[in-house]
């Protein structure tokens, strides 16, 4: 089967490309700088192609003869100049000389409804897209701001933009996944090494269901070739509920590192998460609205579901629990980079 795999060079892109060639299928991955995937990861797809689903460029040839397309991509990142495409794709600023920079859930907009469009005239048969929560596992439980969350709307947007044009798209819903490469969880263990007492707002008592990026790779997998996944939407989460403030102190434990922890009475959203972001040496764009989202528990299928578990049963995924899951990410990142805290 000739499947294409975008954002290769991406945490999920990397975990997935391997699997699915294992299995003898032409694995074509997408990647906007081909030159970003190291020689490692150009040996894990079939074949490497460039391409931007923000303009369109390289979509059409891409997603010739495909029959399965993930669709990895997030737009969390400051926007990029436009640039001139010969498919008529859309650029990185409103309003023509306006020259006004767009929005994340501006820019997740009009890439999926490129990649949409491509893919319907291309005939693919099934979309798999990896999101994010949704509004529906939110329960408020923080004090001081609104849950309301533009990276909560931006992923539900993205799900009804893929829907509209291939029925059978399949809808992958995690919070956060843990993983060497996985940027959340990067953030996090940055935190904890360079902060010698962190100070966490009322979020931290917010709680998810942490999955394994081991586990992650085996639901997309499936997603993409089970013929009972076509047309879902299924919420992942791993086996365990953790607080944000459980998931840093179990962090640092296994890090064998010791981090007192201060409870901060109010959010501050965006004052916190550039601070956070200048600490960890990461895009405040990404960190304003990650933590956005953490006005209140983000649980698939709720604290007394089961929706998660009869996902990963239907999609044939045994889960490993949080503690193994960060072993095995550390583990992963201290084979190419030692952690200074250890």
């Amino acid at each position: 089967m000739r499947i294409l795999v975008t954002g290769v060079s991406g945490f999920a892109g990397a975990l997935l490309a391997p699997r699915l060639r294992e299995e003898g299928h032409h694995v074509v991955g997408l990647s906007r700088n081909p030159g970003d995937v190291a020689d490692g990861g150009r040996a894990l797809v079939s074949e490497l192609l460039e391409g931007d689903v923000f303009t369109g460029r390289g979509l059409s040839r891409a997603l010739r003869d495909v029959e399965v397309a993930y669709y990895l991509i997030h737009s969390m990142e400051t926007s990029r100049p436009p640039r001139t495409d010969a498919g008529g794709g859309h650029g990185g600023f409103a309003g023509g000389g306006a020259r006004i920079p767009l929005s994340f859930p501006e820019r997740e907009r009009i890439a999926a409804e490129n990649f949409a469009q491509a893919a319907s005239l291309a005939g693919v048969r099934r979309v798999v897209y990896l999101g994010g929560p949704v509004a529906s596992w939110c329960e408020p439980r923080a004090q001081g701001e609104a849950s309301e969350s533009r990276h909560l709307r931006s992923r539900e947007a993205v799900e009804r933009v893929l829907r509209g044009a291939i029925a059978d798209t399949v809808v992958l819903r995690a919070s956060i996944v843990i993983g060497a490469r996985s940027r959340s969880f990067r953030f996090l263990v940055r935190l904890i090494e360079r902060m010698p007492i962190i100070a966490l707002p009322p979020w931290r008592r917010c709680r998810t269901r942490p999955l394994d990026g081991r586990d992650l790779a085996e639901m997309l997998r499936g997603a993409g070739m089970l013929a009972q996944a076509a047309g879902r939407s299924l919420d992942l989460g791993g086996p365990e509920i953790v607080s944000y403030g459980e998931m840093i102190e179990r962090i640092a434990a296994l890090m064998l590192v010791s981090r007192p922890t201060v409870g901060l009475a109010v959010n501050a959203t965006s004052a916190v998460a550039r601070v956070a972001a200048a600490i960890a040496r990461e895009d405040p764009e990404l960190t304003t609205p990650l933590m956005e989202s953490l006005g209140g528990d983000l649980l698939p299928g709720g604290e007394h579901g089961d929706a998660h578990l009869r996902a990963a049963r239907m999609l044939g995924v045994e889960l490993h629990s949080f503690d193994a899951a960060v072993e095995h990410a550390l583990r992963e990142w201290e084979e190419v980079e030692p952690l200074a805290a250890r």
